[in-house]
């Protein structure tokens, strides 16, 4: 009986292994790069710190991810130079410029672009601090300090309080303030809202409800308040840059069966009456356009489990994209139930096979990085082994761009196009898609294995003979229909 458990848990790798070596052209790969919490950026040097956000955007794409995540406001702070709030204690001491001076924003987004990789800028909406001693630690040119009735002290912590409109404004302020600014491909929000809850103790907001809660239930206007907050970030980007995608990941229970018929059959803390995120509803009134649930635990965890999980948010979510945040440290260091030392392959099969589910994203990038439990391995020489052109966004434009034109040789190996002119639009083309074929007679664009490379420029070095076509995509991934094929020999 062991012996035939072995064979089949054989089987299926090798099955799942030759799925995988076929790897979908459209399919979203993210990877989070967190800065709360973190101490390796204060401590670096900035040139050090180049080195090693470089470093980690060549493992992270080598890895096959095209998009990263990178917190740029970890609590009310800015990894980037903004004029409204201070430099991050994160990253410099007492709000103080880095010295010598760099913006890590711009950095990243210039290292992601060179790669064909998209930058979202992930914000903490609410969160001013994490602990109590930071409160007193405050540059003297944060907003606290000017106003600091606008703020809620909860469980040692700092936070804005949610119920009043100032504090809308003034993030979504934040938020245009980037977008106008920095060539971002996405605005980002995580999980924090309204702060967890902490047993036996209220979250002191009853000064902002007796104003502003007009009869309403505190929870209804909980939700409601951030229901405003999203809105407004959404109507500022759309007013703004359109094309700059906004998204959110939630917590991954939206509801309990317990609480709610249409939850799901899990047993934990709940998005919709722990942390007053209705995520639901933003995505029916298309203020988001993807959600990206959390859905860190286990295949078969008993309060959460992965399967019930990811079918349910897969039958809720079909008017915006849809992708699966993944634990790294919790997939590579669980088997399955088939005898897979890893849960990577079945995780990875069940997001696939999903009809509404378009790419996962990866917790943290770090541990990508660092190919934990081997991930960053697996990934590159398996699961995610070809590029992969993220997802258009139709709602947002579904105009196809012109094809390339005058594709050239400039020498035995290399050729270049003519760049396609930009009119500051949604549909402006930011990038190009590389497709390599054995012959003429092969050209099909949905091919797997076809797709070799996305770049930025207008050129490019082919390492294998074949023939080559090239399509331009816009900043929404719309794709052109191919150029005229060019035959490079080597």
């Amino acid at each position: 009986m062991k012996l035939h458990r072995i064979l089949a848990a054989f089987i299926l790798s090798a099955s799942l292994m030759n799925i995988y070596a076929q790897n979908p052209v459209r399919e979203f790969r993210g990877a989070w790069l967190h800065t709360v919490w973190q101490t390796q950026y204060k401590s670096r040097s900035t040139e050090a710190n180049k080195k090693a956000l470089i470093q980690q955007l060549d493992s992270l794409h080598k890895a096959g991810i095209n998009a990263v995540f990178f917190q740029v406001r970890p609590q009310a702070d800015a990894f980037y130079n903004s004029k409204i709030e201070p430099w991050s204690c994160y990253l410099t001491e007492a709000g103080k410029a880095p010295v010598p001076f760099w913006d890590p924003l711009e950095f990243v987004i210039e290292e992601c672009h060179a790669r064909g990789m998209e930058l979202h800028a992930w914000l903490n909406p609410y969160r001013v601090t994490s602990n109590a001693r930071q409160i007193a630690s405050l540059p003297k040119n944060h907003i606290y300090h000017k106003h600091p009735e606008r703020f809620l002290r909860y469980d040692g912590k700092l936070y804005f309080d949610p119920g009043l409109p100032e504090n809308r404004e003034f993030i979504g302020r934040v938020v245009e303030d980037i977008i106008r600014r920095y060539d971002v491909d996405g605005i980002h929000f995580d999980d924090y809202f309204y702060p967890y809850p902490v047993k036996g103790k209220e979250f002191p907001d009853s000064k902002s409800y007796a104003r502003y809660g007009k009869g309403m239930k505190r929870a209804d206007w909980r939700r409601h308040n951030v229901d405003l907050l999203i809105e407004e970030i959404h109507t500022r980007i759309a007013s703004v840059k359109p094309w700059v995608r906004f998204g959110v990941s939630p917590f991954g229970i939206y509801r309990n069966k317990k609480s709610d018929p249409k939850g799901s059959d899990t047993n934990g803390l709940e998005n919709y009456d722990s942390l007053y995120a209705d995520v639901l509803l933003w995505e029916n009134k298309g203020w988001v356009d993807y959600l990206m649930p959390q859905l860190y635990w286990e295949l078969d965890h008993k309060s959460a489990s992965y399967r019930v999980l990811i079918d349910w948010w897969n039958n809720n979510v079909s008017n915006r994209h849809l992708y699966i945040g993944e634990d790294v440290a919790r997939t590579m260091k669980t088997p399955d139930s088939d005898g897979n030392p890893t849960q990577l392959a079945r995780k990875v099969d069940m997001a696939r096979k999903a009809e509404n589910i378009q790419g996962v994203c990866w917790w943290p990038g770090y541990s990508v990085c660092s190919n934990i439990g081997g991930v960053a391995d697996s990934l590159s020489r398996t699961w995610q082994s070809t590029p992969a052109l993220v997802p258009s966004y139709p709602w947002i434009s579904d105009k196809t761009p012109s094809p390339v034109e005058n594709i050239r040789p400039i020498n035995t190996r290399e050729f270049k196009w003519k760049q396609s002119a930009t009119t500051g639009s949604a549909d402006d083309v930011v990038k190009y898609a590389i497709y390599r074929f054995e012959s003429r007679s092969e050209i099909n664009l949905s091919k797997p294995g076809a797709l070799v490379d996305v770049i930025t420029q207008t050129e490019y070095k082919a390492s294998q003979p074949g023939v080559y076509v090239v399509t331009a995509l816009s900043r929404v991934n719309n794709e052109s229909a191919p150029s005229n094929p060019i035959v490079i020999g080597l």
